[in-house]
């Protein structure tokens, strides 16, 4: 029987303590979350990422990254410290763009692109406090440890889904 676990080479997921202050926790987590969709996503080519390999849905792993990317410009640097213009692949007149964009010819660049926008992410908020308030949406308030959790949220539902598109690709599970 082949191996069906990932190999440890291409694992981009740094676990870090149990215990301590509450900001090295949520980051923690959360760079694990961002880890696994690095990891998960290696070692495959553009076609791979763009295979439709669940049942009916259009899902694909590229169109995760793709949103994964849009979702960290949205929460930290246009939302939180409105350094960002707005989405990468998001567009007003075609809803899901981002899941739906992109073919293996831009597979390479998208993935550099999502590598990017959790670079400037980290940038951007390293010095602001969890309790440290803006504008949201609704026009209320809301707090950058409120960011942390919903992306914590966001990574670790897109990545039970990138499982399972992995492991009908090409065999492939992990934790």
């Amino acid at each position: 029987m082949a191996d069906t676990a990932y190999p440890d080479p291409s694992d981009h997921r740094q676990v870090g303590p149990d215990f301590g202050p509450e900001r090295l926790l949520v980051e923690t987590i959360l760079d694990f979350h961002r880890g696994t969709v690095l990891w998960k996503t290696a070692g495959l080519t553009g076609e791979q990422l763009t295979t439709r390999a669940a049942g009916a849905s259009g899902l694909t792993l590229l169109g995760i990254v793709r949103h994964l990317a849009d979702v960290e410009r949205f929460w930290w640097r246009h939302v939180a410290t409105q350094t960002a213009d707005g989405p990468l692949y998001c567009r007003d007149d075609v809803p899901g763009a981002d899941f739906d964009g992109g073919d293996a010819s831009t597979a390479e660049a998208d993935l550099a692109a999502l590598r990017s926008e959790i670079e400037a992410a980290k940038a951007a908020v390293a010095d602001l406090s969890l309790d440290q308030e803006f504008p949201s949406n609704e026009g209320g308030p809301m707090s950058l440890r409120w960011v942390y959790l919903h992306m914590i949220q966001e990574y670790a539902r897109h990545n039970g889904h990138i499982d399972i598109l992995r492991e009908n690709i090409d065999g492939l599970s992990g934790e």
